[in-house]
């Protein structure tokens, strides 16, 4: 088992790109914890769906733990809010 820092990229309520040179296997199941500015923590257990060779990887979101699946959706819908005042 490893645990590593890493940056989450694209990310959206059915899973996110992680930034990282690690290596993963399709199909791999990985627990992920993504920290939200402010320190929230968000948890849930993801499955590899892709890989770049020493770039990263694509994540889908399996389950989450307690209610972070809905906090990752308001988070996403908050984000979109704000970038559309900005337009």
């Amino acid at each position: 088992m490893h645990q590593g820092v890493a940056t989450v990229t694209d990310l959206s309520e059915r899973g996110c790109f992680v930034l990282s040179g690690g290596s993963v296997e399709m199909k791999e199941l990985i627990w992920l914890e993504i920290e939200l500015p402010g320190g929230e923590l968000l948890r849930m257990w993801t499955e590899v769906v892709d890989a770049a060779y020493e770039i990263g990887f694509a994540l889908k979101f399996n389950s989450g733990h307690g209610d972070d699946e809905a906090r990752l959706r308001r988070y996403i819908e908050n984000v979109f809010r704000h970038d559309g005042r900005k337009k």
